[in-house]
């Protein structure tokens, strides 16, 4: 297995307001740029029927709910010595239908997504919505590394100009994807997921990052989602302590090379 050096800069994007740091906490805090960009981050109407899952966290309306789990990922984020970004679509439990290509125009207009560096997205296990954003980050892959293998192919003076310095935004130049915590416990979900990548013709390779020095940190930022920890049963609590796991895909090699 592969052990990479710490991405910067780093960005996570992340279904909901807490998915990034229980799946990928120790690699932001190891992280000196991290951003974490949460996509169904948006603030429902107010008049929104109150859900089974907020009334439980102890929440009297929707907006009350979105703009506490906004609190607590700032809070959560800034002990980790990260930035977040939420974009405006909403939680699936509110109801209102998102397609993954709208979620891949959000992503491609999000400032974090222009600078470079290391991406890292949910694999997309099990719940609706982490498949939602999972399958938004790979059409923004494909469309990304489409464009960077036209750029490529452009001749030295198409790419020279007039001689001023190109200051144009730079997408993600490194996809990876994390195992989704919670979710990965599940038995066959992890397996499923490179299943469908090996058939759509890609190979998934798992990474290492050095982050163990950091786990205790990030175990102490999980603890800002209070709103949510407690909604959780002993087994899925493990899972978001257990080690974090990575995985890069690559197109796989036609037969006989």
């Amino acid at each position: 297995m592969p052990i990479l050096q710490i991405p910067e800069p780093l960005t996570v994007i992340s279904p909901h307001l807490d998915d990034a740091v229980f799946s990928c906490g120790a690699l932001i805090a190891a992280a000196r740029d991290a951003v974490v960009v949460t996509v169904l981050a948006g603030m429902p109407d107010a008049d929104t029927a109150l859900t089974d899952w907020d009334r439980a966290a102890g929440f009297a309306s929707v907006t009350q709910a979105v703009a506490n789990r906004r609190r607590e990922d700032a809070r959560s984020l800034n002990m980790l010595g990260a930035r977040p970004e939420w974009l405006k679509f909403l939680d699936g439990q509110y109801g209102k239908p998102q397609s993954a290509e709208d979620i891949m125009a959000g992503l491609a207009a999000s400032p974090a997504l222009q600078r470079g560096g290391t991406l890292v997205a949910p694999m997309g296990l099990f719940h609706s919505d982490h498949v939602l954003v999972s399958q938004a980050c790979m059409l923004l892959r494909t469309t990304v590394m489409g464009m960077q293998t036209a750029r490529a192919t452009q001749t030295a003076d198409d790419d020279a100009g007039d001689g001023v310095e190109d200051r144009a935004p730079v997408p993600p130049t490194q996809w990876l994807f994390y195992e989704d915590a919670i979710y990965r416990r599940l038995p066959g979900m992890v397996q499923s997921r490179l299943l469908g990548w090996w058939q759509a013709g890609l190979v998934a390779s798992p990474v290492h990052f050095p982050v163990a020095p950091w786990h205790a940190a990030k175990m102490a930022a999980v603890e800002a989602y209070e709103s949510q920890l407690p909604l959780f049963n002993a087994g899925q609590l493990a899972d978001i302590g257990a080690p974090e796991r990575y995985w890069s895909l690559d197109i796989s090699p036609a037969p006989g090379t």
